[in-house]
């Protein structure tokens, strides 16, 4: 096995540079030219059922996951990455890709203190390493925030068809049950009736899923780990009255095929988490030939979620594109002539409330904002009518100052606010502490934006 290592958001370097001798890049070099220059959207949960990303809607995100690569190669054997970070591996080669705030052969403190924030789990003893039994652990520390998910858009019910053999009849008659069961007449009639349900195929799941977990010693503590977890485990534990351990099998056919619905979106997700928690004694992580696997997360995606972890305390409304959450109208709607209202649009921005619109950037922006990125914000401040705006991206450098400028016009103020991931870190307790205060300066500055 090869581990190779390379950090999010890197310009072409030499291939040959991240190996140790010529036989090992006969090896490794075919093997990334299988997942190089391959749209992520492009990678199906059915061929590579190892492979996890977040997010799972590649198309949630504005910056669009679904059309990145994991990585590029050009001509020249040389490597590239975008904002996908994570671990990725094929046969023999694995690819650790770090946050680009990662010192070479260290601790990505940051990515694991995302993590931590925007899952609510503890990663104080994980490291970053590409054991398959450590992505296993990762899937059981998810199942929690996704079952919590899911659970927002209510418990999963679905029409399920019921036999019955009595005297209230409740719907059409089986002819053929009826003659075999009934004859002599007994006075009962056989009988099928169509009802909604809570015990199912998708619940069965994942209660098989808890109880999987259960058995797991160093990791049953996630079903306790809050309140609502452990009522989302009660409830899922009541509905499933026929569960039976020994139709685990059974419950998993059922479900492999992808789950879609309208309004149970979140589902779709949960139900691939515990599809990979319950089949890992099976479908060991890289043993298939030509498999892609591992646990990728885009880091634009990732930030936004952990800014929101950390202005929401301040009234911020996190919309969401995708699902149709939040945001608010470009157009006033007209009284009388529906023409406008044909062709009105809503708006979505990273975070708003009354007078402050901000814009998540993973992106360097120590040179300066891009022009589509400044015209998108401007617009937000304007239908919103925010005297205020801001751009917060993460830096190296804890000596760059906010840069506010004033619109002309209305006079409107944006920002651009750096983020300082701590640097020179000796252990994750010291990293943790210092990038309090520089969470504590976000919040200053979402509070005084014009100082």
């Amino acid at each position: 096995m090869s581990l190779l290592q390379i950090t999010d958001n890197h310009d072409w370097k030499d291939f040959k540079s991240f190996l140790t001798d010529e036989a090992t890049a006969e090896v490794d070099l075919p093997n990334l030219q299988k997942i190089a220059d391959i749209n992520i959207s492009k990678l199906s949960f059915d061929d590579n059922p190892n492979l996890l990303i977040f997010p799972h809607d590649l198309n949630q995100h504005g910056d669009k996951i679904g059309d990145n690569c994991i990585i590029s190669l050009n001509h020249r054997n040389e490597i590239s990455t975008s904002n996908i970070m994570g671990f990725v591996g094929i046969n023999e080669t694995q690819l650790d890709i770090k946050s680009r705030f990662a010192k070479e052969d260290k601790e990505d403190y940051f990515l694991h203190y995302m993590l931590e924030r925007v899952f609510s789990i503890n990663l104080f003893d994980m490291k970053h390493s590409s054991s398959e039994e450590q992505i296993f652990d990762f899937l059981i520390y998810l199942f929690p925030y996704f079952l919590k998910k899911a659970f927002a858009q209510g418990l999963f019910k679905k029409y399920r068809r019921y036999e019955h053999n009595n005297a209230n009849v409740k719907g059409p008659i089986n002819i053929n049950r009826h003659i075999k069961e009934n004859i002599p007449f007994r006075g009962t009639i056989s009988y099928s009736t169509r009802e909604h349900s809570y015990d199912n195929e998708i619940t069965q799941l994942i209660r098989h899923t808890i109880e999987f977990i259960k058995t797991k010693k160093n990791s049953s503590f996630i079903l306790n780990i809050d309140n609502e977890t452990k009522e989302c485990v009660n409830q899922i534990t009541m509905a499933t009255s026929s569960y039976n351990i020994r139709e685990r099998n059974k419950i998993i056919n059922k479900n492999l095929r992808p789950f879609q619905h309208p309004y149970y979106s979140e589902y779709s997700t949960l139900q691939k988490i515990c599809l990979q928690i319950l089949r890992h004694e099976s479908i060991k992580f890289g043993k298939e030939k030509d498999k892609i696997y591992g646990i990728l997360f885009d880091g634009a995606w990732l930030w936004e979620e952990y800014l929101y972890t950390i202005l929401k305390s301040k009234g911020f409304k996190h919309p969401q594109n995708k699902t149709n959450y939040g945001g608010f109208n470009m157009f006033l709607k007209p009284e009388e002539d529906d023409i406008l209202d044909k062709n009105s649009r809503k708006l979505y921005p990273d975070f708003y409330k009354d007078n402050f619109i901000i814009d998540a950037k993973y992106k360097h922006l120590e040179n300066g904002v891009g022009r589509e990125d400044l015209y998108q914000l401007v617009t937000y401040m304007y239908c919103k009518r925010a005297d205020n705006g801001a751009y917060i991206y993460p830096c190296k450098d804890e000596n760059i100052k906010s840069s506010p400028y004033q619109l002309s016009g209305y006079k409107g103020i944006v920002s651009v606010i750096p983020f300082y991931i701590p640097q020179s870190i000796e252990c994750y307790e010291q990293f943790k502490n210092k990038i309090f205060a520089s969470e504590d300066n976000i919040l200053l500055k979402v509070k005084m934006p014009t100082t």
